[in-house]
């Protein structure tokens, strides 16, 4: 407004006043020029539009600037006029101003000083002109500037008289024209053939100028370009390339020329051939691509192979600017070759970009494979080469012979048989396939033809105190019969010896020597000869106790226990002291397993011997030696003492932060003891002790004992303190039973973590399991569920723990979850690990999930929404159908359902700094093309704060966080890697966040990684959504439909390469993948995948089969336990020894059995005899390239080089804005022809299970839809349109893999046992398949970098978001694409069998309650008309406010067409007086209209210093 008055009091006009404004803060501007207008209109209009600059202080560089610049006649400053210039500031110069400023008064300019506010009325002073009470001015306020106007006008208007009548008295006389030569020559915007020349003008009236330019070397004709005087540039063009030019500006004057400004530059090179890559490389031919060169009139394309052959031609071929890749053909096989492309610009040529690459080598044949080994013949098998095969060569030797034997086939034939080879002997094989070309490498593997055949897997059973039975397999031949020798290991004498008939193959062996050892050998008899020996070794059972321990000792009396044998036997019990002769003898029933001694003498020593008999025979004394307690004395009394009170531990370190629920499972059986059972009480009490916090806001503890049955000693939420923990650990009591851990554990998941025991959600729930025995009944199921609910399970074992028992219930990896120690007394060792370990799991912010059978952290997000079988039904908008096989569920979220969940339920403690998110989704027909978030955490505000967007219409993918300084930042992935997402089928994506970068991969392939800053932590307090679209208004029209089949967050960085896609049919692999769930066969020989590795087995029984009394369960001897303290502890039952497999010494190998099914690829088997030359070692890194030389003689080939990598993608440009609508589309074009289906037969079940279920079941979702779902439906036919369009094929190989062979049929599984001693060496294993060629084919070229900085402009202040445009008009459907190649033939689907009937199942009852937020949560639409018409007029409650403007284009904001049409602005500006002003202002915003006087000529520059803050 003080600008607009100020203009308004002068009489504005080319002859009159001139005014112009500079603008400055740390850099000044001119905003206008002296002669930019003409009238005051002109200047107001300008005035009104000036833009906010903002920044520092710098006067006296902006007075320097309006002298250099503005006062200036090229500026249309007059040298007959008086010069005014107004310095509007309201701060302190950060620079100095006395020197400016006496350098305008100097050249004619008088200076006004205006300070506001916080202006220094010193500096104001030192630069205004004399007197500064007529030149300086200084107010308190912006708002009170129009009080200064009136009298700042009348003191100019009054000083440009004054300065008039005072250039008229000293107008000097008209002297001589100045003349001089230009100054400051200058080159800018150089490139290969022009560049500009600038000067600055010479004094004086100069007519022209004349430039002048030759190159300097070669003796070029000079040329020259004239211009007017008021220029001082001009761009000189048709240069050449690469040369340097002198130049030399004349200035012209009327009667004469100055000397000339001279200079020189050097044009820059020819733009060069960028990108060159060569790919779909073949053994005589690849092709070369590279980027098109802009300007460039063609391609010259130079390759040659890289021989020491000197003789080979390079050759030449050129193409049109057009043309960016060319097909080399007539290549040599395995021959690299270097491909040099120039760019041509008419008769020159660029700088050359060379690349090299080598052909592929002839292929040899595939997949060799050995068959029916006999001792004297084999079949052989392998797989067609590719390409032109003229035949197969195939030569094979003994391993240790000379002779090569050697025979030559015809191109069809793909197997051969070997025959009359020598027996137990190895043979090495290789084929060569034959090609006009020449031989191909060899593909060898070897074999070994088998002996006479021998019997197989010696077992041993029904061992008893005096006999024990073998039995063995046959052998493949049939012999003529057995001969069995056996003898005992440790004990001399004659072997014995025994033979049966050929159809026998066992035989019990009697009158043997009790509790012996044996050497067996069992040798197959044949008319040629006899087999290798089948040796072992077995052992009769000793008929003697075990475990024979001592307990309760007292002075007068102690017992005796041990572990009873399962047969019918008695026991003698006898004790003896040596010292005084005193005996005791008792005889026990089969059943016992304990007795006590009473009337002892007091600390004596005692002999207890145990002996056991059965029939007649009577073994040898166990024995066991024990001293009675000394005689009790009458103590001394003593005077009362005070108990000191136990010291609680101090937490550890690493338990700090812990916070968990912590469940303690103690094996409470008779063989822990009493002692040893204080000794777990100890070890708790220490473990307990290094934890900080006890109670709810910290980790809570529970303990549980078992022995036959779960006895829960205190819950979750017993203690809230660490002492009175303390306590109640020290006041546990022995229970005293028998070992069923299963039942434990079920009792821990049931009782004791519930919400009525005190346990918490969203908080680590871990179990500790201590154990001194195998279990009595199953573990596995229940410890595998609770891992799949995400517990934590750690199992300590000790004593006779069975390791293998261990290592199943614990959680995985088990080197951190499995500790194993001798006794008790070194549990200690593993003390501090374990703490460690507890505390590590208790501290982590992430819950564990059981993943590919691994313990990992993450959340199973699926199950926190309700998306999971038992829930769905419960959560609106939420239907199940079938997912990626048919036994998959998967979940199709409806429009409108937007479900939510609060963040403090879902990440109370927030997300981890390293994440994963993991989906398998799939996008509908109906999935809106707006974007949307597949997942996304919103604050109390609504306003989003981490997620994941995709954009249909756009095809990209976005994540989004903030940093740690709380800036938004977000990562686009587009491209043609990312476009199969929007095909219309189930795709796997994760998103691997980590510090530093965000990375995508979907279906198993990375896609791409981008820069992330260090994000910071999300708030608790808002909600997790699903599906909201990005532009959401109002309650409808809130979520998009999409399926959803699986959805965590794995807190790690590392799980995406650890997946394996086997959801995915084109990429499941049944060798690497667990079975789908509800599988079963569909016929008798189908083949299913392989089970997963089983655990070891436990000891096996020992012992013939016992007349009578119940089998002991399985699992080494446990020592019984002391009599309880509440009665005599009833007897227990027999128990079983514990078994003891066969091991004997390595035997001769068998005959080899008959040929299994085809296994995969094996690895690399032995090396074998010598062999021919090798070929040339692997080629080494390539260097980097040199400068250009001259040519020199052809080298010798050098190493390959790696290929380099894709660069990296430049950062995505400014979004651009909506455009109009577009006019309708063309008619697409017709679709490239679709890839050949996968050949794995996944694939084929895709194809055949997609359309028969989606027209099968289409009709049952629309029919019992609404049912489960609440949901009104329209009415659905079946659905028999074409589908969604299918992903873009790939580029195919050179040629389909023939279908692998059928499998052999499979053995019998042998019998498990424990591990045998090493075995001698074994033979070779067949060699695995020739690596196919790279994985995946030449990447796409990268996009192009991001364009350069834009040049600063001067933009108007930003007006208000516009609406979005309306959606074009839809383009023509496009011509359907080409049917692509029948699928392979389909199979036996194990899906079939079972899956998802879809709408015909019942409504589960279930507590799920869905959160629903009042407002913008609420997925209920409005019924009403009128309703609806207020939704429209509501505030978007996620719209553009909530979001940052870059997750989509903004709406273009367009200036009026009226520059008067504005509010505020009048229709027809008025005129006033005359005068030039030039007016440079901060910021100015608010624009008022205001009536001012106005008056005089001259040239005024209004210099005003930027605020940070609006006028």
């Amino acid at each position: 407004m003080f600008l607009e008055n100020l203009v308004n009091a002068f009489d504005v006009g080319i002859d009159r006043t001139r005014i112009g404004l500079a603008q400055y803060s740390g850099d000044p501007r001119v905003e206008w020029h002296l002669n930019a207008f003409t009238t005051k209109d002109g200047v107001l209009d300008a005035v009104k539009n000036l833009p906010y600059k903002g920044g520092n202080t710098l006067t006296g560089l902006a007075l320097t600037f309006i002298l250099e610049n503005s006062f200036k006649a090229e500026s249309g400053s007059r040298s007959d006029v008086p010069k005014i210039g107004i310095l509007i500031t309201d701060g302190k110069s950060q620079d100095d101003v006395v020197d400016p400023s006496e350098s305008l008064r100097r050249n004619g300019v008088e200076l006004f000083a205006i300070g506001v506010k916080n202006a220094d009325e010193e500096e104001l002073r030192a630069i205004a002109s004399e007197p500064d009470v007529s030149h300086v001015y200084n107010v308190a306020d912006f708002n009170i500037m129009a009080s200064i106007v009136e009298g700042l006008t009348q003191t100019v208007c009054h000083r440009v008289e004054e300065q008039d009548k005072d250039i008229k008295l000293n107008e000097p006389e008209r002297e001589e024209p100045e003349i001089g030569e230009p100054r400051n020559l200058l080159t800018s915007e150089v490139t290969a053939r022009s560049f500009r020349v600038s000067w600055t003008h010479a004094p004086g009236n100069v007519e022209k100028y004349r430039v002048v330019y030759h190159p300097s070397q070669g003796g070029g004709q000079p040329q020259e370009v004239v211009v007017s005087g008021g220029e001082n540039s001009v761009l000189l063009q048709f240069l050449s390339s690469m040369t340097e030019y002198q130049l030399a500006v004349f200035a012209v004057y009327p009667d004469s020329a100055s000397a000339g400004l001279r200079g020189n530059e050097t044009t820059l090179a020819l733009p060069a051939v960028g990108g060159l890559q060569l790919y779909d490389v073949t053994h005589s031919s690849m092709r070369a691509g590279w980027e098109p060169v802009e300007g460039g009139t063609g391609f010259m394309v130079l390759y040659a192979p890289l021989t020491e052959d000197r003789t080979a031609e390079e050759r030449e071929v050129r193409v049109s600017e057009d043309v960016t890749e060319l097909e080399l053909q007539a290549l040599l096989p395995d021959t690299e070759y270097a491909v040099t492309v120039y760019a041509m610009h008419g008769e020159e040529t660029s700088d050359p970009n060379t690349s090299q690459e080598t052909t592929l080598p002839l292929r040899p044949p595939r997949n060799l494979k050995f068959s029916d080994i006999t001792h004297n013949s084999a079949h052989i098998s392998w797989a067609p080469a590719y390409g032109k095969v003229k035949g197969y060569r195939i030569m094979y030797v003994k391993t240790d012979g000379l002779l090569t034997e050697e025979v030559d086939v015809g191109p069809a034939i793909s197997s051969y048989v070997l025959s009359e080879l020598s027996s137990l002997m190895e043979y090495s094989v290789a084929i060569f396939s034959l090609y006009d070309e020449g031989q191909s490498e060899a593909l060898t593997d070897g074999f070994t033809t088998r002996p006479l055949s021998s019997p197989g897997n010696l077992r041993v059973s029904e061992e008893g105190f005096d006999r024990l039975r073998l039995t063995w397999v046959p052998p493949l031949s049939t012999p003529m019969g057995y001969r069995i020798i056996y003898q005992p290991t440790s004990v001399p004498g004659v072997a014995m010896a025994t033979a049966v008939g050929e159809d026998v193959d066992t035989v019990l062996l009697v009158h043997l020597l009790p509790g012996t050892e044996y050497t067996v050998t069992v040798i197959a008899s044949y008319r040629s000869g006899q087999s290798e020996p089948l040796t072992g070794t077995a052992s009769t059972l000793f008929l003697g106790v075990s475990n024979l321990k001592t307990y309760q000792v007292r002075p007068t009396s102690l017992c005796v226990q041990w572990q009873p044998l399962p047969q019918d036997v008695l026991y003698r019990v006898a004790i003896e002291s040596p010292l005084n002769g005193q005996r005791q003898e008792v005889r026990d029933g089969g059943g016992a397993s304990r007795h006590c001694f009473y009337e002892l003498t007091p600390n004596s020593q005692y002999q207890i011997s145990v002996y056991a008999s059965k029939q007649e025979t009577e073994g040898p004394a166990v024995s066991t030696k024990e001293m009675t307690l000394p005689a009790p004395t009458q103590a001394v009394t003593q005077p009362p003492t005070t108990v000191p009170l136990p010291t609680i531990p101090p937490a550890k370190e690493v338990c700090k932060a812990a916070k968990a629920d912590l469940v303690f499972l103690v094996d409470g059986s008779w063989s822990i003891g009493d002692d040893n059972f204080q000794k777990i009480i100890h070890f708790l009490y220490s473990t307990m002790g290094a934890l900080d916090l006890i109670g709810p806001d910290g980790t809570q503890v529970a303990i549980a004992q078992f022995s036959d049955n779960a006895r829960t000693e205190f819950q979750l939420s017993s203690y809230g303190n660490k002492e009175t923990l303390l306590e109640a650990v020290q006041r546990i009591s022995y229970k005293g039973g028998n070992t069923k851990t299963g039942g434990a554990v079920k009792h821990v998941k049931e009782s004791v973590f519930t919400p009525e025991g005190g346990a918490r959600r969203g908080v680590p729930r871990i179990l500790v399991v201590l154990t001194d025995g195998r279990s009595q009944d199953d573990v596995n199921m229940v410890s595998k569920e609770m891992q799949e609910d995400g517990f934590i399970i750690f199992a300590i074992g000790f004593a006779d723990a069975d390791y293998g028992e261990l290592v199943n219930m614990a959680s995985q990896p088990s080197d951190r979850h499995v500790f194993f120690v001798d006794d008790l007394d070194a549990v200690r060792k593993i003390e501090e690990q374990l703490i460690t370990f507890i505390c590590e799991a208790a501290t982590a912010t992430c819950p564990s999930v059981l993943m590919s059978g691994n313990t990992i952290a993450g959340f199973r997000m699926m199950e926190r929404f309700g998306l999971v079988e038992k829930e769905y039904a419960s959560v609106p908008g939420v239907s199940l159908e079938p997912g990626s096989f048919n036994s998959f569920p998967s979940y199709r979220l409806h429009r409108h359902a937007l479900l939510s969940q609060p963040t403090r339920y879902l990440h109370p403690e927030g997300l981890p700094s390293d994440f994963t998110i993991t989906m398998m989704l799939r996008l509908l027909s109906e999935t809106p093309q707006e974007p949307f978030a597949l997942w996304e955490i919103l604050n109390k505000e609504e306003e989003p704060l981490v997620g994941l967007i995709l954009d249909i219409s756009g095809k990209t993918l976005t994540f989004f966080n903030h940093d740690f300084n709380g800036d938004i930042q977000r990562v686009t992935f587009d491209g043609p890697d990312i476009l199969k997402i929007f095909h219309g089928s189930f795709h796997k994506l994760h998103v691997t966040v980590s510090r530093t970068s965000a990375r995508v991969v979907l279906d198993c392939k990375v896609l791409g990684e981008k820069a992330l800053r260090g994000a910071g932590n999300i708030t608790v307090d808002g909600v997790e959504v699903l599906g909201r679209l990005v532009r959401s208004q109002g309650r409808r029209d809130n979520s998009a439909p999409f399926q959803l089949q699986m959805f965590d967050i794995i807190c790690s960085s590392s799980w995406a390469s650890r997946d394996k896609c086997c959801e995915l049919p084109g990429l499941r692999v049944e060798a690497d993948c667990p079975s789908v769930p509800h599988a079963c066969s569909c016929s008798q020989d189908s083949k299913g995948p392989p089970g997963p590795t089983g655990p070891r087995g436990g000891p096996g029984i020992r012992g013939a089969r016992g007349n009578q009394g119940e089998p002991g369960g399985p699992g080494p001897q446990g020592a019984g336990g002391e009599r309880g303290s509440s009665g005599p502890q009833g007897p227990l039952g027999p128990q079983g020894p514990s078994g003891l497999s066969m091991q004997g010494p390595t035997g001769s190998p068998g005959e080899r059995g008959e040929r299994g099914e085809t296994g995969l690829p094996g690895p690399q088997g032995v090396p074998g005899g010598a062999g021919s030359p090798g070929r040339d070692g692997p080629p080494g890194p390539r260097g980097v390239p040199g400068k250009d030389g001259p040519q020199g003689q052809q080298g010798t080939s050098g190493p390959m080089g790696s290929p380099g990598g894709p660069g990296a993608m430049g950062p995505s440009g400014a979004a651009g804005s909506i455009g109009e609508p577009g006019v309708p589309g063309r008619g697409g074009f017709k679709g490239e022809k679709g890839e050949r289906g996968d050949l794995q037969s996944q694939a084929a079940v895709q194809s055949i299970a997609r359309q028969v279920c989606e027209q099968l079941i289409q009709s049952h979702l629309s029919r019992y839809n609404s049912v489960l779902n609440q949901i009104p439906s329209q009415p659905v036919a079946v659905r028999t349109v074409t589908g969604p369009p299918g992903e873009p094929g790939r580029r195919g190989a050179a040629g389909p893999q023939g279908e692998q062979g059928p499998s052999g049929r499979p053995g019998f599984p042998g019998a498990s046992g424990l591990n045998g001693r090493p075995g001698e060496r074994g033979l070779a294993g067949e060699k695995g398949e020739r690596g196919s060629q790279g994985v995946g084919t030449q990447g796409p070229r990268g996009p192009p970098g991001p364009p350069g900085l834009p040049g600063e402009g001067r933009t108007g202040s930003q007006g208000p978001p516009g609406r979005p445009g309306n959606q074009g008009t839809p383009g023509r459907a496009g011509t359907p694409g080409s049917t692509g190649p029948a699928g392979a033939p389909g199979y036996c689907d194990q899906n079939a069998c079972m899956g998802y009937n879809v709408g015909v199942q019942a409504l589960p009852i279930t507590g799920y309650q869905p959160y629903q937020p009042a407002g913008p949560y609420d997925s209920n639409p409005l019924g009403e008309e009128e309703e609806e018409e207020e939704e429209e007029q509501q505030e978007e409650p996620y719209g553009y406010r909530g979001y940052p403007p870059q997750y989509f284009p903004q709406p273009p904001h367009y200036p009026p067409s009226d520059p008067y049409s504005r509010q505020g602005y009048p229709a027809h500006p008025g005129t006033s007086q005359s005068q030039d002003t030039e007016l440079r202002l901060p910021g100015i915003r608010r624009r008022h209209s205001r009536d001012v006087i106005g008056q005089e000529n001259g040239d005024v520059i209004v210099v005003n210093e930027v605020m940070g803050r609006t006028a």
